[in-house]
């Protein structure tokens, strides 16, 4: 096994296909399919399905993949720091839709010099998270953990080698536009709320409301409707008077006049809860120094952010 062969390898994941693969790394198919074949008969596994939608992982291929992302990864910080390698880094970041983590990503870039790196900003699924940062597609990602999705969200992490460090505690908030009916209420309980449509990032799956972004997610709400980005979140809250459950934390142009956070007044039926806020990273192997710095800057975006 080489490293090329794993260059290989990856590069057919992230592509999803044997042509745009070869045409990415500067190579034949002929080539490319003679060296994955070689590195499958090394292994004893089968690691791509050739189907009429591209090359897929198999399941023993998706765990020879991560195991070979994170070996690659140790490569190139090996080549950065010694070989004096001149290539572009990548950095990527996953997250659930955070305004915070976004501002982080943000004051990180400026750091760096982009000619040198390659970054990403993927506002993603909670199940993409961590499926992104366990396969190395991104290094860093950010989610919440509640008392409902726990068991379940740490199994995923298991299951990927993830380790979840904590940021900040944050009990429920009704998000909304400020020309809401009800956002000069003190405080709002889901039966003041009920005529209104709750809002939720979509997730895939018959269990999603598991993987739900937004806190609460097991109450029963009788008017609903789900988005895919803040921009169209945005757009159901100002023209419909939608809502939504979060943690409350007002960032950069989210603290502004256009929308509020009202504490979310709990009943003996419908409980708060709270969330741990915080970011998932390979247990193994070391962290680049922009990782460290993207952190750095997530503490200090969250400092600078008010709660409620």
């Amino acid at each position: 096994m080489t490293i090329l062969q794993i260059n290989y390898a990856l590069t057919i994941k992230e592509y999803g296909s044997m042509n745009k693969a070869a045409e990415h790394l500067g190579i034949s198919q002929p080539t490319l399919t003679s060296a994955v074949h070689e590195l499958e008969k090394e292994i004893g596994t089968k690691i791509f399905l050739r189907t009429s939608k591209g090359a897929v992982p198999t399941s023993e291929g998706e765990e020879f993949l991560q195991g070979a992302a994170q070996l690659y990864r140790q490569y190139e910080l090996v080549c950065e720091k010694y070989a004096g390698k001149e290539k572009k880094r990548k950095f990527g970041v996953s997250t659930q839709h955070y305004t915070f983590a976004v501002n982080a990503f943000i004051n990180t870039v400026k750091q760096f010099d982009t000619l040198k790196f390659d970054f990403a900003i993927r506002e993603t699924q909670t199940q993409n998270v961590i499926k992104d940062v366990g396969s190395l597609k991104s290094e860093i990602g950010v989610l919440y953990i509640s008392n409902l999705n726990r068991k379940l969200i740490n199994k995923l992490l298991d299951e990927y080698e993830l380790s979840f460090t904590e940021l900040i505690k944050c009990r429920a908030y009704v998000y909304m536009y400020s020309g809401h009916p009800l956002a000069k209420e003190p405080s709002l309980s889901l039966e003041q709320l009920s005529e209104y449509p709750c809002l939720s990032f979509e997730q895939d799956g018959t269990d999603g409301y598991l993987f739900a972004e937004e806190i609460l997610s097991e109450n029963n709400y009788p008017r609903t409707i789900k988005a895919t980005d803040r921009a169209a979140m945005g757009e159901l809250m100002r023209s419909l008077n939608g809502y939504t459950l979060c943690s409350g934390i007002l960032t950069g142009s989210s603290s502004g006049n256009e929308y509020v956070v009202v504490p979310y007044r709990e009943d003996s039926e419908n409980p708060n809860s709270i969330m741990q806020i915080g970011y998932i990273t390979k247990k193994y192997g070391a962290m680049s120094e922009i990782c460290r710095r993207y952190i750095e800057e997530l503490k200090i975006s969250l400092e600078q952010s008010t709660v409620g």
